[in-house]
Parts: C-alpha cells; structure tokens; sequence
C-alpha cells in the first residue's frame, strides 16, 4: 500500500500497490502492521457496503461523538465518488479544513478518516458502491453530522442540477449552530 498525507493532520488517501500478471492482480487493502507503522492505527470492528443507484446522490456529513468515535476506512467498490471529510477535532491546526478526493472502483484508492472527522461522499455515477470498515461499531444515540454546505466549511462538491440527499441528512445543524466539534 502507499500511503500519502493530506494537508489534514492525521488523514491519508492509500492506493493499492497491485501485483498483476495474466490473471488479473492482487492487491492488499488494509494490514494492521502497516497502517499502525505509517501513524495509521487502526482496528476494524466492524463492516459496511453501501449501494447507491443513482448518481449525484449525497450522504453526509457523518460522524460518531465520543466514546464512540470511530476511523474509518473507505473504498469505491463500485462507480466512483467524490469523497469529503472534515476535520471537526477543536485542538487540530486544521479545525474546519476539508479534504475532497475521488474514489473510484478502477483506481481501489482509499480513504483513512480519522477520528473527529465527518465523512460524507456524493456519487459521480449511477450504480455506485461503497465499502467502509470502522474501528468503532455502529451506535445510533452517538451519531451526529453537519450540513454538507456549511458554509464554515466551503466545500466544493461536483455540481448537479439536483442532489438526491435524505431527510436527515438535510436536516444536520450548521457549525455555528451545533456542538460539532470533537474534544481532543
């Protein structure tokens, strides 16, 4: 794996090194060992794939407050996605910056989001998958998220004439009107 720093203190995007011939290839997705040796640590508990048809729809901003506060690895199994995460973590240089990086099934980068961070993705194309793995299970009473045009935040999504984003996601406070920063 190759694991390049963002500007994000403590984020990475990681490309599979793939190992081809005839067959096709192999390539190693996550190995405890070498994240933890890239000040990557990181212990999956837990499992997710999420399918979404059409294109341009929005998930996110996501994320878990403490105890429960998980990394998260992301893959584009399937289509391709634009992939944002925000780093929320009040003692953080890079308070509020935001990272956007396309993910695609071809390319099998990934993402690390760190804890305190939200995570959220917009579909580039119709038919789309996307794998997660978390350090962290699932706790619906912790889950909390910010608007995905916050403007604090001023992230650039690819522009659609029309998003497909749930209720719920649509209804995240704003920064300036939520607790959405995370305690170091």
């Amino acid at each position: 794996m190759i694991f390049t720093r963002t500007h994000l203190d403590g984020a990475y995007v990681i490309d599979v090194e793939r190992h081809a011939d005839e067959r096709g290839f192999l390539g190693r997705t996550f190995c405890e060992h070498e994240f933890a040796a890239h000040g990557a640590p990181m212990k999956i508990v837990q499992s997710s794939t999420i399918r979404s048809p059409r294109r341009n729809t929005l998930r996110g901003l996501h994320y878990q407050e403490a105890p429960h506060r998980e990394i998260k690895l992301v893959r584009c199994t399937r289509g391709s996605i634009f992939l944002v995460m925000v780093d929320l973590r009040e003692d953080s240089a890079t308070r509020n910056d935001w990272l956007g990086v396309e993910l695609t099934a071809d390319s099998a980068s990934m993402a690390y989001v760190p804890e305190g961070f939200a995570q959220g993705y917009q579909t580039l194309e119709g038919d789309t998958e996307v794998h997660y793995q978390m350090s962290h299970r699932y706790v619906p009473e912790y889950a909390r998220g910010v608007r995905w045009d916050d403007p604090v935040f001023g992230i650039e999504w690819p522009p659609a004439e029309e998003r497909l984003i749930s209720e719920r996601d649509r209804e995240w406070p704003a920064l300036a009107s939520s607790s959405a920063s995370v305690a170091p």
